[in-house]
């Protein structure tokens, strides 16, 4: 069986250093807010490229203690809106809800996947606070566009980059720059679940920013709402990082690039070598602004050829069975037409891709698709 993603193979890469930092922690006998969570936060905000990055317990809370954060700031308030693409996992969606705040969804560019530019700016109404756009399956999904018209009508541009750890946007202008994903906004919400690009060993997350206030406030609300130590300012909650998770982190974040090519690799031979006119190919590129932590194809016989994959012994998922809209947890929405992210929703399948799937497992996924 070709698993989808291997955990087990993936962390034993790094097995022994791994086990030497769980040593180091628990002999420390100091597990939370320590010396690794420290390093590990410098050395991700370095890795960014911003000022600040603050652990959290995932990345859900990540994305709601940005938007707890503005309110606490008074740049949000109860009932204002965020855009979010429709197409996207539903941690993005629940955040705003979580913060007393309305999500507006806006289709995807189907032949990007992620959150169509052209469609954002007629969502903007004057309750309009914030965008959030998703890096969805690892693929950047920032424009200039985006960028633009956050500027001109005053909206804070918050990032979902919970799939999309070490991925690169260059920008266009004259002296074109390079930059991570996770720094392109005012701020940025980070998922470091163990099947991530750089996962933990169980739930953790982080926020990037480099606004001071920002940053201060969501590491006090993300520490039940203190500054200081029985001194509580605001309501927050417990979502801190653990000095074991930081720990593992920290070995991990030293390979990311490396695995992240990897995948890119894997990604470009899919890319090149599936032909068959039943399976549609993402327009995507083997290029740095995306790190595949998801590789998606697409069919109207979806089911069909997921069956058949499974009984050729290639194990695949699906990113995701049911569109945010069209789910239960928000009955409002359940009516709306959103025909390209249903469509997308109906004809996704994820292959395997990882730093340790192999060339011949590859080769062999890529024969039994083509036979199909």
């Amino acid at each position: 069986m070709i698993k989808f993603l291997d955990l087990h193979r993936i962390n034993s890469l790094h097995k022994e250093e791994i086990e030497e930092a769980i040593k180091r922690v628990v002999n420390s006998g100091w597990y939370l807010r320590g010396r690794e969570t420290e390093k590990f936060e410098k050395a991700y905000a370095d890795f960014i490229g911003t000022r600040f990055a603050i652990g959290c317990g995932n990345g859900l809370d990540a994305l709601t203690l940005i938007l707890r954060g503005y309110m606490e700031l008074g740049v949000l308030a109860p009932g204002d809106e965020v855009i979010v693409p429709a197409n996207t996992y539903i941690a993005s969606i629940l955040a705003i809800t979580r913060a007393g705040l309305k999500p507006v969804l806006v289709e995807p560019d189907p032949s990007t996947l992620q959150i169509d530019d052209r469609r954002i700016e007629t969502a903007i109404t004057p309750k309009t606070r914030a965008v959030i756009i998703v890096h969805l399956y690892g693929k950047n999904a920032f424009t200039q566009r985006i960028g633009e018209i956050c500027r001109n009508y005053g909206l804070k541009l918050i990032e979902d980059n919970a799939q999309a750890q070490g991925c690169l946007y260059t920008t266009a202008s004259e002296g074109a720059e390079i930059r991570k994903t996770g720094s392109l906004g005012d701020a940025s919400g980070h998922s470091f679940y163990p099947g991530k690009n750089l996962g933990a060993l169980g739930d953790a997350g982080a926020v990037t920013t480099n606004d001071p206030q920002l940053s201060e406030v969501v590491r006090a609300l993300g520490n039940y709402g203190s500054h200081e130590k029985y001194i509580f300012d605001m309501q927050g909650v417990n979502s801190r990082i653990d000095e074991l998770q930081a720990a593992v982190l920290n070995v991990k974040l030293k390979y990311l690039d490396d695995e992240n090519q990897r995948r890119r690799d894997v990604a470009q031979k899919y890319l090149t070598e599936i032909k068959n006119e039943k399976i549609i190919l993402p327009e995507f590129s083997a290029t740095t602004d995306n790190v595949f932590h998801i590789f998606p194809i697409f069919s109207e016989e979806r089911d069909s050829l997921q069956e058949y994959l499974k009984n050729n012994g290639i194990e695949t998922l699906i990113h995701y069975p049911v569109a945010p809209h069209k789910q239960k947890c928000y009955p409002e929405w359940n009516s709306l037409s959103l025909p390209v992210t249903e469509k997308i929703h109906r004809e996704e399948l994820s292959l395997p891709i990882s730093p340790v799937i192999t060339d011949d497992e590859v080769s062999l996924v890529i024969e039994t698709l083509n036979q199909f």
